[in-house]
Formats: structure tokens, C-alpha cells, sequence
């Protein structure tokens, strides 16, 4: 009996322990489950979503970037990416057919597509910015597992255009520089959502499971740049660096004189936008394929690319050299500290401190009046006035005209310039300051300081925006004129405008004077250090019309090699060369009786739209191909032409559409015209009135027997001699 109640005793306890044990484990699970809800309970949360659905970026639209006509400068195209989920492939059981078919169709490698197809992630780009036609193909196949997705590639109509300016995109659809950088966040827009529930091995479940959240389109950028203008400059830069022999690039700058809007920025040599990690020299690239060193090969290439990126009108700075004379004469006249016809003598040099320093004029000026010191550029006499002024009221008008800071641009990368510490400011960087040696600028604050002569004394700020617009053309910003300070009076203004004028018509920069306009502006040629390595930065800085000033413009070439290194040699005939058409086209009056016709934009119309726009202005069309609309024209949209002008336009590419000049040289101005008519050229003229009966050509430019592409212009000049052979 009692070892029987042992027993019996000893089975109780043993249950009693066991359910003492089973009560304390699921209060453990209890706790745990408790601490996991409510401490760890968001973490775990998120990680379940995550495996349970599958989260797809839908790309937003980019904004286009518009020139101040609305012409589009850049756009994006719709464009598609491959996209797989792994686990439905694998579970089709037809991995090998799809990965096969994925690599014909895309022109991928089959092992490279296989490899992807396999992976263990739920969801895989197979390949971005596929074309049209093989995503036609993609979904007649419908392989299973395998989607495409809408993504939107950028595209820049105008290849090189306006290349500095405009910047571009990386592979991401992110801005790396110019305006697609510095507007990204305008631009770039919200990307949508598409959220899809799955399956335990990573399969779609059905849509009813779906959530798709809309992209937002980015904003539209309007520019202040005209699409013609920063063709013509474009196109004159590159005639100037091929025909003076510039080795160092070239820039220029068009800018309203009252409203600081950049109408032009153009750098030499461009790009194409639409491959901007392709080096455009040939011989640049040659050298790099010859560095056996990987690095150093990698190195040489992005500084390559850096070289042909670089903005020189805003991140380059040079010795402004005589262009600043302008200024220094403002500075003089605004403190009263010359007059007009005060005598000045030149001998051809200046002794300041223990230098000997001289005029550009070996020999001197002699006895010349303050006026016809400008006109000369005569170093001594700006050495004179730069005396008087003394460094400091020198240096407050120096800053006071923008130079040392920045101007607050829309672009990257703007320089500051250099210029002497005050305590090294001394009588001998004085003397050399004032006709613009010993400090640098850049073209962009050279720009900036002539808008406080050529606005009544107050300087406006430089800007590329108008504004910002929205899909529908609704304003979502505007950008306004913004006056930055009052530099001098307006009489101080009007008073070296009207001085500068007569360096144009009278002076070094006769060279940029156009005929029927009232040009000013100042010629520039300075040393590059180390001085006496024979390179030099030629300038020109005018304005027009110069007694209302509505445009200033800027050209610098950088070490011209050629016959003149000269300002007034090369940069003030490429001014005149753009000037002359730019003031037609926007339409400034001329004293000139000869009347202009602007050449439309007939690109992207039918033939019979193409002459309609044509005979609107005045114009013959004349269609060359058999294609629906026109992909190219010549003359170029905007220039002036005169008499019974002819657009050229072709429907499909023709090759070698040449046409002889004409011999047009004494010819009466009424046979001329219609020489050239006849033999598919236009004309425009300068010099008398091409309307009297004893009006003969002088001069024609091409020259006859020059093989020139069908619609050229033909410059030329008239005279009442008819002894012109």
C-alpha cells in the first residue's frame, strides 16, 4: 500500500510540474508575441509589406526647355524598359525560350538575359529605352513574367545647340549640367507608383490587388534665348575661330541692353547634346586612344570632356585689355574729373614709378583731345585719368560695376575674376588697371558692367529664365527684370554712349560699324601671361542702336594665330558679322532705305504651307524632294534678306546641291538681284540706296565662281562709280 500511494503521489507531482511548465511557456509566447506587437511591431510590419507586395517606380515626363518663341530645345520622347519578375518566369517553365527570345529581339547576349532571368530578386530591368519596334515585338510574344514599362528618354532637337546652356541628362534622367542641372527640381517632376501585391514565391496576384499612383509632370522651362539668335552667333564663331585661327575657343554674348535677358551665350567649339560623353576633336580623341595607361587614359578623358563642357562666357576669366576703357572713362566723367576736349599729349609712352610704360602706338598720338583718346584707345591718356581717379574712388567704381563678385547667373560654375589686393594696389597696377591689364573678368560680368552705360547708369542682372509653365501653358513663375544698382548718372551714361559711338564710326573699332545703324562700343586686345608668348584675347563690346541702346554684344577670341591678333582685326568684324543681322531681325529701325525680308521657319510643314509662309513675307519657295514636310531649309530662319529672295526647301536629304555665284560686279543693283534670283541665291546689300538708276555693285561676297550651297546669301555692296572692275 505504500509503496503503491508513492507512486500515485509521485504521478501528481509529475503532472503538476509538467503543466506548471506548459502555463510558464505560453506566458513566454505570450510576452514575446506581446513585444514583438508593440515594440517591434512597425519593423516587422514593413518587412512583411515588402514581401508581400512589390513597389514599381513610374517615371515622370521631364519639362521641355523652350527658347522665348517656345520652340522646343529639349524634350522627352516616351520611351519603354524590359522588366521581369523571375518567379513567374521560372514558374512558365520557359526560362531558356524567353531568355532566348529576349536576346534576339533586344540584341542583348542570351547568357547576360538567362543570368537575369534567374536571379532570385522579384523584379529586374532587363534592358532601358528600347525602341518601337521591339517592344511590338515583346508584347506579340507575351512571354510570361515579362513586362514593359513606359520611361521617358531625353531629346535635344537641335543636336549642338545652344549646347552650354541647355546642359543634359545622365542615364537616370537626372540634370548633370546647365539648365537641366541647375532647374532639376522644376524639371524632374514626381515619379508615380505601382504597387502589386505577390505570392509566397514572388508571383503577381490579381489586379484587383493593384494600386497605381500617377507620375507628375516636371515644369516647362522658358528661356530668354532666341533659337535664331544663338544659331547666328553660333555659326559666326565658328567662321571667326576657322578664318583668324583660333586656338582656344571663342565666346559670345547677346544681351538686352534695358531688361539683362540673354537672348544669345554662345561657346566655340559646341557639342552634341545628344552624345555629350563623345569628344567632338578628333585629334583630342586620337591622342587619348594612344595613352596605354588605363588611369591615366581614364584621366584624360574626363578632362577632355570637362574642357569641351566648360561655359568659357562664364566660367572663363581674361584681361579685358581696352574693352574696360569704357568704364574707366564713365568713372572719369561721373566724378568730373575730365572734360570733353581737354588736351592730352601723347608721345608713346608713360614713365610711372621705375617703369617705362608704353602706348600701343609706338610712336604716340601727340596732342589729342580726352574724346579722341577714347577713339585712339590711347593708353597714356587713360594712365592720366587713372592717376586722378587714385585707387580707391578706382577700386569703389570697379566693384560698383560688378567686377570681383559674381553676378548671381543661372549657370554653374561662374568665375569671380581677379584683381590686386588692396595693399598691392599701387601706382604701377593703377597706371596698368586703367586701360584693363593686371586683373581678369569674365565675358558675362564685361556684359553686366556695359548695361550700366547702356541703361541710363543702372546695371540689370543677366538671366536665362522667362519662366516656368506647366503642360497647358499656365505660368507657374515668371522672372522679371531685376536692376541691381545705380552705377553713374544717366547724362555720365548718355555721355560715353555717345562717345563710344564715335570709336565705331570714327575710332579702333571702325571695323564694326554696319551700315544704316548707330553702332558704339570698344575694341579690346590684351597679352596673356606670361607676357611675350605671342597669345593675345581679342574683344569687342558694342551696343546698337547706340543712341537708344537695345543690344549689347560681346565677342572674345581666344589666341587668334592667324594674320592679326588684333580686337579691332577679328572680334570686331565677327560682331558686325552677327550684329547685322540681328538687328533686322529683331526688327530695330535702320537709317538704311534698303528694305529687309525675314526668312520664316517653314521646317516641319508641307510644301504648300512651306511657300504660303514664304509669299507671307515676301518671299519665293522654291521645294526640293519628294517627301511630305520639310526637314531642312536654307537660308537659315531669321536672316534678312533683300530684294525677290528665294527659300530653299528640301522634303528629303539631297546631296551636293551647289549652285555657282554669278559674276554680279558692276552690274546695276535691279540685274543683280535678278542674277542671283535666277541662279538660286539671294542677296543682301549695304552701302547707297539701291534704288537710283546709276546705282553699280562694288563688291560681292562669295566671289563669283564660288560653288556655294543652293539659297545662299550674296553680300553685297553698292556704289554710284560704275568703275568698280
Amino acid at each position: 500500500m505504500r509503496k503503491h500511494k508513492r507512486k500515485g503521489v509521485s504521478v501528481q507531482n509529475r503532472m503538476l510540474i509538467f503543466a506548471v511548465a506548459i502555463m510558464s511557456l505560453l506566458t513566454i509566447l505570450l510576452g514575446r508575441v506581446l513585444w514583438i506587437q508593440t515594440v517591434r511591431g512597425e519593423e516587422y510590419g514593413k518587412t512583411a509589406a515588402l514581401q508581400q507586395t512589390k513597389d514599381i517606380l513610374i517615371s515622370s515626363k521631364r519639362g521641355i526647355i523652350y527658347d522665348r518663341n517656345m520652340n522646343e530645345l529639349a524634350k522627352s520622347a516616351s520611351a519603354e524598359t524590359v522588366t521581369a519578375n523571375p518567379a513567374e518566369v521560372k514558374k512558365s517553365k520557359k526560362i531558356n525560350e524567353i531568355a532566348t527570345g529576349l536576346a534576339k529581339i533586344l540584341d542583348m547576349d542570351k547568357d547576360k538575359v538567362y543570368k537575369k532571368l534567374s536571379t532570385e530578386q522579384t523584379y529586374v530591368e532587363i534592358k532601358e529605352e528600347i525602341d518601337k519596334e521591339q517592344a511590338d515585338a515583346i508584347r506579340e510574344k507575351a512571354y510570361p513574367g515579362i513586362s514593359l514599362v513606359e520611361d521617358f528618354k531625353r531629346y535635344y532637337p537641335g543636336g549642338e545647340l545652344a549646347s552650354h546652356i541647355i546642359g543634359f541628362v545622365g542615364k537616370d534622367n537626372q540634370g548633370l549640367a546647365g539648365i537641366e542641372m541647375i532647374y532639376e527640381n522644376y524639371l524632374k517632376g514626381v515619379p508615380g507608383r505601382l504597387i502589386t501585391a505577390q505570392d509566397a514565391v514572388g508571383a503577381n496576384m490579381p489586379y484587383k490587388y493593384e494600386k497605381y499612383i500617377d507620375p507628375e509632370n516636371g515644369a516647362n522651362v522658358v528661356l530668354t534665348i532666341d533659337e535664331v539668335i544663338q544659331r547666328k552667333a553660333e555659326d559666326a564663331l565658328k567662321k571667326a575661330v576657322e578664318n583668324f585661327d583660333v586656338e582656344n575657343g571663342a565666346a559670345c554674348i547677346i544681351m538686352g541692353a534695358k531688361t539683362g535677358e540673354i537672348l544669345a551665350m554662345a561657346t566655340y567649339p559646341t557639342f552634341d547634346l545628344n552624345s555629350p560623353f563623345t569628344i567632338i576633336e578628333e585629334e583630342t580623341q586620337k591622342e587619348i586612344d594612344e595613352i596605354e595607361d588605363p588611369q591615366k587614359r581614364t584621366q584624360a578623358t574626363s578632362d577632355a570632356l570637362n574642357k569641351q563642357w566648360r561655359n568659357k562666357a562664364v566660367v572663363d576669366s581674361y584681361e579685358p585689355g581696352s574693352t574696360f576703357k569704357a568704364m574707366v572713362a564713365a568713372m572719369a566723367l561721373e566724378e568730373n574729373l575730365v572734360s570733353l576736349n581737354e588736351n592730352f599729349v601723347c608721345s608713346g609712352s608713360v614713365q610711372v614709378a621705375n617703369y617705362n610704360i608704353r602706348c600701343w602706338k609706338s610712336g604716340g598720338h601727340g596732342t589729342e583731345t580726352f574724346v579722341q583718346g577714347v577713339y585712339n584707345s590711347c593708353n597714356p591718356v587713360f594712365m592720366s585719368i587713372g592717376a586722378r581717379l587714385g585707387t580707391s574712388r578706382f577700386y569703389k567704381y570697379y566693384k560698383a560695376f560688378g567686377f570681383g563678385e559674381t553676378t548671381g547667373f543661372d549657370l554653374p560654375g561662374e568665375a569671380v575674376g581677379t584683381f590686386h589686393a588692396m595693399k598691392n594696389f599701387n601706382e604701377v597696377e593703377l597706371a596698368t588697371a586703367s586701360f584693363g591689364q593686371g586683373f581678369t573678368v569674365t565675358p558675362l560680368q564685361l556684359v553686366t558692367a556695359y548695361s550700366a552705360i547702356t541703361n541710363g547708369g543702372y546695371m540689370v542682372k543677366p538671366r536665362l529664365i522667362k519662366a516656368l509653365v506647366d503642360d497647358d501653358g499656365n505660368v507657374i513663375k515668371n522672372f522679371e527684370t531685376e536692376t541691381i544698382r545705380q552705377v553713374v548718372s544717366r547724362e555720365t551714361a548718355q555721355t560715353t554712349c555717345q562717345i563710344l559711338e564715335g570709336v565705331a564710326s570714327d575710332g579702333t573699332s571702325k571695323n564694326a560699324y554696319i551700315e544704316g545703324y548707330h553702332i558704339a562700343g570698344k575694341t579690346g586686345t590684351s597679352e596673356k601671361l606670361p607676357r611675350g608668348n605671342g597669345k593675345y584675347v581679342a574683344s569687342f563690346v558694342g551696343f546698337a542702336p547706340a543712341d537708344d541702346p537695345e543690344l549689347i554684344c560681346l565677342v572674345m577670341l581666344d589666341e587668334p594665330m592667324g594674320s592679326s591678333h588684333m580686337g579691332g582685326a577679328t572680334a570686331a568684324p565677327t560682331f558686325k558679322e552677327i550684329m547685322q543681322d540681328v538687328l533686322v531681325y529683331m526688327q530695330i529701325e535702320s537709317d538704311s532705305s534698303i528694305e529687309y525680308k525675314f526668312v520664316p521657319d517653314v521646317k516641319g510643314k508641307t510644301a504648300q504651307e512651306a511657300k504660303k509662309l514664304a509669299a507671307d513675307v515676301g518671299l519665293r519657295c522654291t521645294v526640293i524632294g519628294q517627301g511630305d514636310k520639310v526637314i531642312s531649309q536654307t537660308p537659315a530662319v531669321g536672316v534678312g534678306i533683300g530684294g525677290e529672295g528665294v527659300v530653299i526647301a528640301y522634303t528629303e536629304d539631297v546631296a551636293d546641291d551647289y549652285v555657282t555665284v554669278p559674276d554680279i560686279m558692276g552690274c546695276y543693283a535691279s540685274d543683280a538681284n535678278l542674277m542671283l534670283i535666277n541662279s538660286g541665291l539671294n542677296m543682301k546689300a549695304k552701302g547707297s540706296d539701291a534704288t537710283g538708276t546709276s546705282v553699280f555693285v562694288c563688291s560681292q561676297e562669295p566671289a563669283a565662281g564660288t560653288e556655294v550651297p543652293r539659297g545662299t546669301v550674296v553680300s553685297v555692296e553698292y556704289s554710284s562709280n560704275a568703275n568698280v572692275h
